[in-house]
């Protein structure tokens, strides 16, 4: 197991809270809860140790050029595929009310 922390400039928190996914086999939960103004937070705990990079990389490209909301967002994950990854955040985006 690994544990990974990153953070990005954000703007406002939402008001809103979600827990989208499940750990389970290739699958990953995600918790969103409003953070504090200006910070975007992810921890991420992964059963895939090497992956930094990937996990970088991944966020770096959803949040180019745009400022998303203040956000605590905590992954579980149990070896997904970036795309799975991409699907859960954008579903508890969705529940939230950030596109």
């Amino acid at each position: 197991m690994e544990t990974l922390s990153f953070e990005f400039p954000a703007g406002q928190p939402p008001r809103g809270r979600t827990l989208v996914g499940c750990v389970g086999s290739g699958d990953l939960e995600v918790l969103i809860e409003p953070g504090q103004a200006g910070k975007l937070t992810i921890n991420v705990q992964t059963s895939v140790n090497g992956s930094e990079q990937r996990w970088r990389h991944l966020f770096a490209r959803m949040f180019d050029g745009q400022t998303p909301p203040a956000m605590d967002i905590d992954i579980h994950d149990f070896g997904a595929t970036p795309g799975v990854v991409r699907l859960r955040l954008e579903q508890g985006f969705e529940e939230i009310g950030h596109d």
